[in-house]
């Protein structure tokens, strides 16, 4: 079965950098699109970035155009999302996704506090 596993999340302060990590398996992952979204309490879920079978990405929220970065490596079956100049607001929980298979994993929580 689909199984997306992130990592990489944690307590930084605020101007501080994490790479977020998702290992995938149970699917052909070089042949799928690949998202980030991120949920904070009591917000609903959006999208941060999506990454295209090819390597382009396809968009960034508004908010973190500049400081974050999504890539993909297939040899690894992994997607990343580099975060730089953490903000207090960019506080959630963070999740991968498949969008063409509708797959979600657990998510890994980032706060951002000094």
């Amino acid at each position: 079965q689909v199984q997306l596993v992130e990592s990489g999340g944690g307590l930084v302060q605020p101007g501080g950098s994490l790479r977020l990590s998702c290992a995938a398996s149970g699917f052909t992952f070089r042949s799928y699109a690949m998202s980030w979204y991120r949920q904070a309490p009591g917000k609903e879920r959006e999208l941060v970035a999506t990454i295209t079978v090819a390597g382009y990405v396809i968009n960034y929220a508004d908010s973190v155009k500049g400081r974050f970065t999504i890539s993909r490596d297939n040899a690894k079956n992994t997607v990343y999302l580099q975060m730089n100049s953490l903000k207090v607001e960019d506080t959630a929980m963070y999740y991968c996704h498949v969008p063409t298979l509708h797959s979600w994993g657990q998510g890994t929580q980032v706060t951002v506090s000094s």
